[in-house]
């Protein structure tokens, strides 16, 4: 019997479904609420082209990807897909305040899969092109089945988050020491961003996984924000 791989249904343009029926792997197509193929009933993979991976992190996409295969998934797994360097090609037709922009990227998705590594401890694999990511998915379902992890359903019940709770999630996220995993943690106990936002040092450091030294850098990042802007309030008023 050969090993199964669940693949979302945005997938089939990439090619990789067919390349995997190919190699004699048994491909279900499904509309997954958390990653892109799910190999085993342990390991979800999310993969993402060079391209892709820079367009998530501007719109906040990867950390909350990261942190629902955290959440659903034992050994979750990220592949990026293509080379890297191809981030640092800029046509010459590119006005400059673009251009500026397109020179951070590479240091910009090293700074995201840092996080993805360290943060979430979610492995990333690397692939030249499609057909090499066929080959990692296969090898990784085989794994599955070696290792004896592949027993049980590949499909869960996983219930799509709400929209808005994944906007407040990224206002959380963005504040520096936070990160998404933390993030959700503030939302569950304090169930707002505003409430959170306001905590204490001593509510913060109650928070799995933040403690007193991070609670105290967090809130001094908010309250200097603060101070910050009384400043530049008060110095515009005065130059009137």
């Amino acid at each position: 019997m050969p090993a199964r791989i669940v693949v979302d249904e945005r997938e089939r343009p990439s090619g990789i479904p067919d390349l995997l029926r190919k190699a004699g792997f048994a491909v279900d197509l499904a509309q997954l609420v958390v990653g892109d193929y799910v190999v085993s009933p342990e390991t979800a993979v999310e993969r993402k082209t060079v391209h892709d991976l820079v367009h998530s992190i501007y719109d906040g996409r990867l950390y909350v990807q990261c942190a629902e295969m955290v959440k659903h998934y034992a050994k979750p797994v990220v592949i990026v897909q293509g080379d890297l360097l191809k981030l640092t090609e800029i046509p010459d037709a590119v006005p400059e305040e673009k251009r500026k922009k397109m020179e951070e990227r590479l240091p910009l998705a090293y700074d995201a899969l840092a996080t993805v590594a360290m943060d979430f401890r979610i492995p990333i694999l690397h692939a030249p092109d499609a057909e090499q990511t066929a080959g990692l998915l296969g090898t990784l379902a085989l794994k599955g089945l070696q290792n004896g992890r592949a027993s049980g359903p590949l499909l869960k019940k996983i219930r799509k988050e709400n929209p808005l709770y994944l906007q407040q999630l990224s206002v959380l996220s963005s504040v520096p020491g936070v990160g998404d995993k933390l993030a959700a943690r503030m939302l569950e106990k304090f169930k707002t961003p505003q409430r959170a936002l306001a905590a204490s040092v001593a509510e913060l450091a109650t928070i799995p996984g933040f403690g007193i030294a991070r609670a105290q850098r967090v809130r001094k990042v908010l309250d200097m924000a603060a101070r910050t802007d009384s400043i530049v309030q008060r110095t515009l008023f005065e130059g009137q």
